[in-house]
């Protein structure tokens, strides 16, 4: 708590409380403290954030040895992705799309536009995971879609979140395991 964006992220990548990382309202700085990024960094890993020009993750995570992608539309977002993907030059790669969480506030979370946008963002996370059981077969791979936070209905059916309540705070997360495939000497002369 509370369940606003830039605080759930924090939470979500640093795996701290709010206290901790820094961010306790709706402020976007730079948090300070060990990132999932970081770790990643100091791994030895490639990690990329692909998301929209003044979203929480275009801003929140910044400042780090690592690539940042930031685009005025979803279209770009979606397409820079793929790129991404399809070149397999990154170990993480953190994708932000905001179309349902701008159309759940400005016109209910049931709303038809709303559910469109949930429809086109779950559809985006199908095509990403199919491309990335397809494009990164050479190591194992999870894919997660993570929510950061629930949203409900408040003052004139528009939605809302940030409070302590079921809507808000239990959020499903969707995850797939990718297994490297081992590709014999067999299996490269029938490609």
């Amino acid at each position: 708590m509370p369940s606003v964006t830039p605080v759930c992220f924090g939470t979500l990548y640093t795996g701290a409380q709010p206290s901790v990382h820094g961010i306790q309202k709706y402020e976007k700085p730079v948090i300070t403290i060990d990132t999932l990024f970081d770790a990643l960094i100091r791994a030895g890993k490639k990690p990329a954030i692909v998301a929209s020009t003044n979203c929480s993750m275009a801003k929140i995570f910044l400042e780090r040895n690592m690539d940042y992608y930031i685009f005025d539309s979803i279209a770009e977002i979606n397409a820079r992705a793929v790129e991404l993907i399809m070149a397999d030059k990154h170990d993480f790669i953190a994708v932000y799309n905001g179309n349902y969480d701008y159309t759940m506030h400005k016109n209910g979370p049931e709303a038809p536009i709303s559910l469109a946008a949930l429809k086109a963002n779950s559809e985006a996370f199908a095509m990403f995971s199919v491309l990335i059981s397809f494009h990164w077969k050479h190591h194992n791979t999870l894919v997660g879609f993570a929510m950061d936070h629930g949203c409900h209905e408040i003052d004139d059916n528009l939605g809302s979140h940030g409070l302590d309540m079921p809507e808000d705070l239990n959020i499903v997360h969707l995850y797939a395991a990718y297994p490297k495939k081992i590709i014999t000497a067999n299996a490269y002369a029938t490609l």
